[in-house]
């Protein structure tokens, strides 16, 4: 068996860093790419911040989370490009390409146990298609990230109330496996979908819930 890698696309300001509000200091791992604050108050304590490929797998094997999350993953292309934005050739787009790649299969060599999140902006194509942004049509060609993934997620925001949709609405590349999820929108809750993730794989919960006892 193999980690699970589950990328959660949206705009910027949609929730994607504050679906993380309800884990406990203990249960999750940041990699925090760009360094940001979190939009709440947070008392997460197990948080790095690093944009350097090599230095997230090394963080992904070493971690004692079941839970990691790796915040703004969409920056860990777009960084290195302007790093190099001034070299000549199209090794850079291929290398850019490669570190990604890498990082998402270290996922796949993780224990079972383990959920990792991409959290990932998200852009729309010629064809009107959203899906993640990456650096570029050299970068497309040669990965296609929502296929690397068994469950892609995507914020959204209506009236003031922050979600995440499960399934494909015809314009994007959202899904998630058969019965997972009940609904087509559920509560941009971080804890709750993996909470939801481990229950449908037979995988032990990160918390002991607590049993209600009849009077």
């Amino acid at each position: 068996m193999a980690g699970i890698p589950v990328l959660i696309l949206g705009r910027s300001g949609t929730g994607k860093s504050a679906s993380l509000r309800n884990f406990k200091s203990d249960e999750v791992s940041v990699i925090n790419v760009n360094g940001k604050r979190f939009p709440f108050q947070s008392k997460l304590e197990r948080v790095v911040v690093t944009d350097n490929s090599q230095k997230i797998i090394l963080g992904l094997k070493k971690s004692i989370s079941k839970v990691i999350v790796i915040d703004d993953s969409q920056y860990i292309m777009a960084n290195e490009f302007m790093r190099n934005a001034l070299c000549k050739g199209f090794d850079k787009y291929n290398l850019i390409a490669k570190n990604f790649w890498d990082i998402i299969y270290a996922v796949k060599d993780l224990p079972d146990d383990k959920t990792v999140y991409f959290l990932h902006h998200e852009e729309t194509g010629d064809d009107g298609i959203v899906r993640a942004k990456t650096q570029g049509k050299m970068i497309d060609n040669h990965i296609c990230l929502e296929g690397m993934f068994g469950i892609v997620l995507r914020t959204f925001v209506k009236d003031g109330v922050y979600g995440f949709t499960t399934q494909n609405d015809g314009q994007d590349t959202v899904k998630s496996p058969m019965g997972m999820f009940p609904e087509m929108e559920i509560d941009n809750d971080l804890y709750e979908v993996d909470k939801i993730i481990r229950k449908y794989y037979g995988l032990p919960a990160i918390r002991a819930e607590k049993k209600t006892v009849a009077k």
